[in-house]
């Protein structure tokens, strides 16, 4: 007859540190392991293994183990508009990216079902994702942050030709991949306030959201919708970000403003709510955004719109619980 001791001992060494306790009663062997701050893949690989082990041992009929882990306390920040073409996804990315230059451990989940536009943004068009155990794993880049995106997995020029509970499934496996040490998850939202911000809100619980806008009315009324329906789900604002405030010519360097000025600091402050900062319309951040080089990645002078908001929203994380 097997005993604790025999059970013990089949434990390989390299596991016998994450073991809490044994028990061996009436041929079932219970073991409660630390996963610690293992992903979800690499949790499932020690849970097989220390059952071969165990399972090995003569009179064992049964291995149990439980996996103990200290949950990554893991905050998710929604970046959204009320419409499309703000500079949403651009956006989105730069924070990630100037928030991991400040050593924090970033991922970005491209929610943008339809119209995906990470892999290209954060460079990895051509690379496939690949999944353990039925579980994505998020790839990383190079600027230090962690990204999924249908664009990822489907073929390019694809349509996706889908109805709200299969967006809504596809959703929920970008954020429920293997994310494992990631602090924070930067979501890159569709445009609108249609089923993917629905999804988003009542099952994930951000922990706050950064909304964009142009300084013209139109783009404005469409921002306040959206703020309006994080509002009705209590997800906290952490503030207005104004994009394409004004035009950089790339040959004088004057400053044009096709799309008025100054509007979105306006609205945040009768709205009551902060008001992050600009990001002007110049040539060097879109031709440096569509060849996967995100400007708060590198010391241009573009650099310093996207690290100023990723501070605010820095300072805003500190203030959240849990």
């Amino acid at each position: 007859m097997s005993s604790e001791a025999a059970v013990k001992s089949a434990i390989p060494p390299e596991l016998s540190g994450m073991v809490r306790s044994v028990k061996f009663v009436d041929g079932i062997a219970t073991i409660v392991a630390d996963a610690g701050d293992l992903g979800r893949s690499a949790a499932v690989q020690l849970q097989d293994e220390l059952e071969q082990a165990v399972s090995a041992v003569d009179g064992v009929n049964e291995v149990r183990v439980a996996l103990m882990a200290d949950k990554v306390s893991r905050k998710v920040i929604v970046v959204g508009s009320g419409k499309g073409g703000v500079g949403k996804s651009t956006l989105a990315t730069n924070i990630a990216v100037a928030l991991a230059k400040q050593g924090r451990k970033v991922g970005v989940v491209d929610a943008d079902i339809y119209g995906p536009s990470q892999p290209l943004l954060l460079g990895t068009a051509n690379e496939k994702v690949r999944a353990e155990d039925k579980v994505l794993i998020p790839t990383q880049t190079k600027f230090g942050v962690k990204v999924l995106s249908m664009g990822q997995l489907i073929e390019p020029g694809k349509a996706i030709a889908w109805r709200g509970p299969m967006v809504g499934q596809a959703l929920s496996q970008l954020m429920e991949a293997d994310w494992s040490d990631t602090e924070i998850l930067i979501v890159d939202l569709p445009p609108g306030t249609g089923d993917v911000q629905l999804t988003m809100l009542q099952k994930f619980k951000p922990a706050g959201a950064v909304v964009v806008s142009t300084p013209q009315d139109l783009a404005l009324i469409d921002a306040t919708r959206a703020m309006d329906l994080f509002k009705q789900a209590q997800v906290p604002l952490v503030g207005l970000v104004e994009n394409m405030a004004g035009y950089l010519c790339p040959e004088c360097g004057a400053l044009s403003n096709p799309f008025g000025q100054g509007g979105t600091e306006a609205a945040a402050q009768a709205l009551g709510v902060p008001f992050l900062g600009r990001v002007p319309l110049a040539m060097e951040i879109r031709v440096a955004s569509d060849s996967g080089q995100p400007p708060a990645a590198n010391d241009t002078q573009h650099g310093p719109y996207f690290t100023g908001i990723a501070e605010q929203l820095a300072q805003f994380l500190g203030t959240v619980k849990g």
